[in-house]
């Protein structure tokens, strides 16, 4: 029996049906597997995203606030010397050491405490309020330290309103440098209260403001038994302190929940913020999707058997929607354009071809700037709209049957141009620039002219027949290494000789 014969015979066998009836499925759920992974990374992508973008929205309005709350507290120690002072009515004297703390949100109490701790001056109050308050730590460590700047210290209790409060303060010096008071401001905690609750961060997720020492000062959801507690040996906030900003996986030692935390310092102060969201939050919608696509494969991967048995004879249909298949595994699914299976086939046919005539032969590899800023600033549904609408300029720049358009993978095209040498080549490299040039989103606020390319173009002229020719693919790929480099927007022509170049030939030059 000959070799072919031997071959017809095995695929009618049922036992080769029955194989494939099992190994199908084994493919079905392979697929299934990479294709939830990456649905995983997606997901995790997005959280890391979300993380980071509410982080800096927190801080930026912390840092604000904070800047604010200084300033009032520099201004009430420098108007302290300020000329008359001593001389001036309360009322006035008031308005003098005060007049930047109108605009600071949230202000708690405001006071100018002199060096023995009683209060001198009181924003909310005229007489001013009394009280002591060498006992307080921020007083203390003013006495002890010269130069220390703004201080920050842990949430107090206000003995004159009874709420919780984070104290700013800034030492007074006398004319002698001694120690001569300490100017506090505080900040509600409900600042922080009101600012982390306007963000939702699933059932689990949370919000935590440190100092630098590991003290809590807020935490969101609010409990009352966390301010003020430390947890500078936790290795969590041992990688806080460690590290500037980041992200990391890591178990709460305060409740035993797995998040995944996103962190950062608040400019030059003591304080350290983190967004956390629980990895059981970041995971639910996907896992939900795996549950569906599991119990949907599992049907599949059923029905796949059973047909395998029942329809194992019907070899012509099989074989038909086998050519479907292989057709489609031949096109890119996003643009509609041949993938780059496609392009290889005809790339090599046209070498091949350009060889034995003589013919010249042209290739522009073409591909999108700064793609990714659009993916990460706009989402990849933008960016795929993106992709099929410079899929559709390219296929407008070239009109001959021959001349093939490709996708060849993420952003990077190909054009191949038979019969073309490289001056006509540019001319379709200027046209796609100029159809590029046309490209806008108005959905996503993305005019003409915002999206551009990159273009490498390597051609021959009219050669030897059965000359050796240049490796074309890799010279329109410096060649387009080269635009990028070059700033971007731009043509590179690889210049080459008509057969195999000797060493050192390659010359990139930009085109005119």
């Amino acid at each position: 029996m000959s070799a072919l014969g031997r071959l017809h015979a095995w695929l009618r066998s049922a036992r080769t049906w029955i194989a494939v009836g099992v190994l199908a499925p084994v493919g079905m759920v392979a697929v299934s597997g990479l294709m939830l992974a990456e649905l995983h990374r997606d997901a995790w992508d997005r959280a890391e995203q979300t993380s980071k973008n509410l982080l800096q929205v927190l801080e930026r309005d912390i840092a604000r606030n904070v800047e604010i709350y200084d300033l009032s507290i520099q201004a009430a120690v420098e108007n302290l010397g300020a000329p008359g002072l001593a001389q001036a009515s309360p009322r006035l004297r008031q308005l003098i050491l005060f007049d930047r703390a109108a605009s600071a949100r949230d202000m708690g109490v405001m006071l100018v405490i002199d060096e023995h701790g009683d209060v001198l001056d009181d924003i909310d109050a005229l007489p001013p309020r009394k009280g002591n308050y060498a006992d307080r730590d921020y007083f203390k460590v003013h006495q002890a330290r010269d130069g220390l700047g703004l201080y920050v210290g842990a949430p107090i209790l206000s003995r004159l309103t009874g709420e919780r409060m984070l104290p700013f303060s800034r030492r007074i010096n006398k004319p002698d440098g001694s120690f001569g008071g300490v100017v506090l401001g505080s900040v509600k905690l409900a600042y922080f209260t009101h600012l982390f609750s306007e963000i939702d961060l699933g059932p689990r997720g949370a919000i935590n403001l440190y100092l630098t020492d590991g003290t809590r000062l807020m935490r969101y959801p609010y409990a009352e038994a966390d301010l003020g507690a430390n947890i500078a040996q936790a290795s969590t906030f041992k990688r806080f302190a460690r590290e500037r900003q980041g992200s990391f996986v890591s178990i709460s030692a305060r409740d035993g929940v797995e998040r995944f935390y996103t962190f950062t310092r608040i400019g030059a102060l003591p304080l350290i913020l983190n967004v956390a969201l629980s990895t059981r939050d970041v995971e639910a919608d996907w896992f939900a999707k795996a549950i569906v696509i599991g119990s949907i494969v599992l049907v599949l991967c059923g029905l796949t058997i059973a047909l395998s048995l029942l329809f194992g004879r019907e070899l012509r249909r099989r074989e038909a929607m086998q050519d479907e298949l292989a057709a489609l595994s031949r096109t890119d699914s996003l643009t509609g354009l041949p993938n780059r299976r496609w392009f290889e086939d005809r790339f090599a046919r046209a070498v091949e071809a350009a060889r034995h005539d003589g013919q010249p032969l042209a290739l522009l590899i073409v591909d999108a700037d700064h793609f990714k800023r659009y993916n990460d600033r706009y989402g990849h549904p933008v960016g795929d709209e993106i992709l099929k609408r410079l899929a559709a300029r390219l296929a407008a720049s070239v009109h001959r049957p021959q001349d093939l358009v490709s996708r060849i993978g993420g952003e990077e095209f190909a054009i191949l141009l038979p019969d073309t040498d490289t001056a006509g080549a540019a001319r379709i490299a200027d046209k796609v620039h100029a159809e590029v040039a046309t490209l806008a989103v108005p959905s996503a606020g993305i005019g003409a002219g915002a999206v551009t390319v990159s273009i490498g173009l390597a051609g021959t002229g009219p050669i030897t027949v059965g000359a050796v020719l240049p490796d074309l693919y890799r010279l329109a790929d410096a060649a387009l290494y080269a635009a990028k480099n070059g700033g971007r927007n731009q043509t590179r022509i690889a210049e080459a000789p008509a057969a195999a170049p000797p060493r050192g030939a390659l010359q990139l030059v930009r085109n005119a």
